[in-house]
């Protein structure tokens, strides 16, 4: 139902959206009952493995669509020393830092055996 892409962004560790991956639709309540549940499971999945890697002490689920008018969530992941503690978390302005290339491939394959 969907596809998951761990985003290469250091200025929040373990930030992934996931997309729905069938027809195009910009809201969840566009989906049929059984895309619903399986999309919103694997969105669940995703959580979890970013969960159990990452440790968060919380996860943040943002399904926007103003900029993107295609179903997808956003999967925050947020830490006790994050940028914004308790508030939302601003997204930073112009290019965003990046993870090295080795830290985000040992990332996105341990986060694949999670899954």
């Amino acid at each position: 139902y969907s596809d998951a892409y761990l985003q290469r962004a250091s200025w929040q560790l373990g930030y992934t959206v996931v997309m729905w991956r069938g027809r195009h639709v910009a809201e969840p309540t566009e989906l049929a009952a059984e895309e619903a549940s399986g999309y919103w499971l694997e969105v669940l999945q995703v959580a979890s493995a970013l969960q159990r890697h990452y440790r968060p002490v919380k996860m943040n689920y943002q399904t926007l669509g103003n900029a993107v008018p295609h179903l997808h969530t956003h999967l925050l992941p947020r830490y006790a020393q994050d940028p914004a503690p308790g508030r939302p978390l601003p997204f930073p302005e112009g290019e965003r830092p990046k993870l090295p290339e080795e830290t985000f491939r040992r990332d996105a394959l341990a986060l694949r055996a999670l899954v």
